[in-house]
């Protein structure tokens, strides 16, 4: 028998579509984001064959991102460790996703927005994790183009680079969301600030761009839990890592931590996400209960002062820092002088829109090429003998 693969003659999966924001709206919590509530910068832009919810779109066109692909080597803690298995970033948002999702599962908040925040949220990340970063902020900050903050970051790509510089037009509470994560401050409750628009998205950025103490706070649960989720993957994960290199020893970690939430990442993130969801149920807020808060506050403590800044971690800082200061001041020179055998042309700029060149300075333009490479990239910027060694063989 003949098969008709014309299914737009038989089935018109826009009704389809429709069928599943009814269900959203019979089954999700009255505090989740609809996928009917939507927003896009750019609404008219639109393929009228697509039937996926919004959000869900904005989830695939995220994973299926040149920026995406670059997180398999972009550094998460430790850098330039000939170890398969330290976490990279791209780990690192596959387990926000997972986390945030099972939160949002059991709160009934809607998970393709969750699952579209937690992929996206470290797009921006320049290489060699958060000292890469406060080392091209200084620059950018020196260069009259504002603090760099890999969340901010993260929206100028999904929103004026990705797509050949068009973008790729995600809805409002995406880049929210993605905006607003920042797991490395301890909030042991997030109730979302409903009602945002893009000029307030703008002008948050904008502000932010100018003073890094503003504190930004998501427009939806969703990205409240995201954000919670972001912290629960790494504390933990973060503390596994550092006992695979011999940075610490398990019985290092503080005690009253250790009695409230275990020794390992597994029960670490069961008893944190257990909290979370107890404490969150039907409310208009996600938050820990104090005792999961206190010693969750007391291991990122331990992780800053034992982890983090550990002598042998920082063990290439300078040399790192001192190769963003020169690859930032030769590639602004490649562009001042139009020298189009230069990487920032042939590999970046030559595949963008005059629109995205038109709107930005130089000096932006510099932040975004470095801001988008991985660390084996950047390195290859650099003769052999230049190129820091790795470290914890």
């Amino acid at each position: 028998m003949e098969v008709d693969l014309d299914l737009k003659s038989h089935l018109d999966l826009r009704k389809i579509r429709e069928g599943l924001f009814e269900r959203e709206r019979r089954v999700l919590s009255p505090l989740a984001a609809l996928g009917e509530s939507a927003v896009r910068r750019n609404p008219w832009v639109r393929d009228e064959s697509d039937y996926r919810p919004p959000f869900s779109v904005d989830a695939d066109r995220i994973l299926h991102s040149l920026a995406y692909a670059r997180y398999i080597d972009k550094t998460q803690v430790f850098y330039l460790v000939k170890n398969d298995h330290i976490t990279h970033r791209v780990l690192h948002v596959q387990l926000v996703s997972k986390i945030a999702r099972t939160i949002g599962r059991f709160l009934n908040l809607n998970e393709d927005l969750i699952e579209a925040v937690s992929l996206g949220h470290d797009i921006g990340h320049p290489p060699f994790g958060h000292d890469g970063e406060s080392f091209l902020s200084g620059i950018c900050r020196r260069r009259g183009v504002g603090y760099f903050h890999h969340n901010i970051q993260s929206v100028q790509f999904l929103d004026r680079v990705e797509n050949r510089g068009a973008g790729w037009n995600l809805c409002l509470q995406t880049l929210d969301g993605i905006v607003c994560h920042d797991g490395e401050i301890h909030n042991r409750r997030l109730e979302p600030e409903r009602g945002k628009t893009f000029q307030k998205l703008d002008e948050d950025i904008r502000l932010k761009k100018k003073d890094r103490e503003k504190k930004l706070v998501p427009m939806t649960l969703e990205g409240c839990a995201a954000r919670m989720a972001d912290t629960i993957s790494y504390v933990g994960r973060d503390a596994e890592d550092a006992i695979r290199l011999g940075v610490i020893r398990r019985s290092d970690l503080p005690a009253e931590s250790v009695r409230v939430l275990g020794d390992t990442n597994g029960t670490i993130v069961f008893h944190l996400v257990t909290d979370i969801i107890r404490n969150s149920v039907g409310k208009g807020h996600i938050a820990f209960g104090a005792e999961c808060s206190e010693a969750l506050e007391r291991l990122k403590k331990f992780n800053m002062e034992r982890i983090y800044f550990h002598k042998e971690a920082k063990k290439h800082f300078t040399a790192i820092r001192d190769l963003y200061e020169i690859l930032f001041d030769r590639i602004l020179e490649d562009i001042e002088k139009r020298d189009r055998s230069a990487p920032v042309y042939s590999e970046f700029l030559d595949g963008l829109s005059a629109n995205y060149i038109d709107a930005h300075r130089p000096e932006e333009i510099v932040r975004d090429f470095i801001a988008g490479m991985t660390d084996r990239y950047f390195l290859k910027q650099f003769p052999e003998n230049m190129r820091p060694g790795p470290v914890f063989q």
